[in-house]
């Protein structure tokens, strides 16, 4: 009897640990997840120099991902996006106009998207939506289109193409 007690002991423990460190990671990656929101909706509004303040913010949660705690395929794909967004961040924030600028993010919103759909931390629906002028996808929050590639000039230019829904 005292070794089955201390068997399913062991089990809780382990158990809460385990869902502890998943909750701890998914809480970073939604971090993540708003930091490039705010990106994109910069990007959606013209907003050239709040764009590159925004994108460093996402850098500094890209790198803060506790990812050990991830089984190795996840770790393995995080690890590949990560210097993705990294490398295309730091383009983002050095482009000298806007329209470098979402160049950029069109690698950004590319390793997302992988991100999302493969590790599943989402804890909002999050919409994937396209825009056939910049034959480019993103991410948004929102179902409403607010397209981070053409602006104001056609901020309402796309359609969803997936949602993915909430853990």
């Amino acid at each position: 009897m005292k070794k089955i007690m201390i068997m399913m002991a062991i089990i809780a423990i382990a158990t809460t640990k385990l869902t502890f460190a998943q909750s701890k990671t998914d809480a970073a990656f939604n971090q993540v997840l708003t930091a490039y929101y705010d990106v994109k909706n910069a990007l959606a509004t013209d907003k050239k120099d709040v764009a590159a303040e925004k994108v460093k913010a996402l850098s500094a949660k890209v790198e803060a991902i506790p990812h050990k705690d991830l089984p190795a395929t996840q770790h393995t794909l995080w690890m590949e996006q990560a210097k993705i967004i990294k490398a295309k961040a730091t383009e983002l924030a050095a482009g000298k106009d806007i329209k470098a600028q979402r160049k950029s993010f069109e690698g950004i919103s590319s390793a997302m998207i992988k991100t999302v759909r493969n590790i599943k931390f989402n804890n909002a629906r999050v919409y994937v939506q396209h825009c056939p002028m910049a034959k480019a996808s993103w991410l948004n929050e929102k179902e409403n289109i607010e397209n981070p590639y053409y602006g104001s000039m056609m901020f309402e230019c796309g359609d969803v193409s997936e949602t993915i829904k909430s853990n």
